[in-house]
């Protein structure tokens, strides 16, 4: 009898502890995600999308193009990428992910993460894109997440490339060895109007 209760318990306790789908998206319905669009084709660019879920009106999720990257570029940040994004899952006991052909959802946090590097690195040259990956990984979350906002709010979609803070972000996370854009040292967590009830613990610590 002790010997199935300790089994049972073991298996209890390495679950997930939320079901979510992709890399930390929740089973809910219309949750807030970005959607990062792999190709079949090995040369094929890589898209990542915002569905905004129910943050809109309406029965229908509103979609924002973000940003489109090279297969090349993207093929250099990938696995960095991943390993960093199950870090974060794991230390909240949240399933980890995988990048296969297709659609991959992303939590929303990460999501704005990802962009952030994304648009930095769309134009950079290859020798710089280490550089760019080091400094990205250099900031902390909150960091990010400023910077997204920033960039969102004006040249957040791709015909935006090159202008404004797209292009701040490749110079300040590309072309220095220490990013020179860093958010305000007292950096809030998130609006309360930007935490849904989607949210889980991962972003609520």
């Amino acid at each position: 009898m002790m010997a199935k209760e300790t089994k049972k318990t073991r298996k209890k306790a390495n679950q997930p502890a939320h079901a979510t789908q992709g890399f930390g998206v929740p089973l809910t319905a219309a949750p807030h995600h970005f959607v990062v669009i792999i190709p079949r084709g090995a040369k094929q660019p890589v898209q990542i999308v915002e569905d905004l879920g129910m943050h809109t009106i309406g029965d229908e999720s509103e979609l924002l193009d973000r940003v489109v990257l090279p297969r090349a570029i993207w093929t250099e940040i990938a696995n960095p990428v991943k390993r960093m994004f199950n870090e974060r899952l794991k230390a909240h006991q949240l399933k980890p992910g995988q990048w296969k052909a297709g659609e991959n959802r992303v939590d929303r946090l990460l999501g704005k993460e990802l962009c952030v590097l994304a648009w930095a690195i769309e134009d950079l040259e290859e020798d710089k894109i280490g550089t760019a990956l080091r400094n990205w990984l250099a900031l902390r979350p909150e960091e990010r997440w400023w910077l997204f906002g920033m960039t969102a709010t004006t040249v957040g979609a791709p015909e935006d490339k090159g202008r404004g803070w797209r292009m701040a972000l490749k110079y300040a996370l590309g072309d220095t060895t220490q990013p020179t854009l860093r958010a305000p040292r007292k950096v809030s967590k998130p609006d309360a109007d930007d935490i849904v009830y989607e949210t889980l613990p991962l972003f609520q610590n």
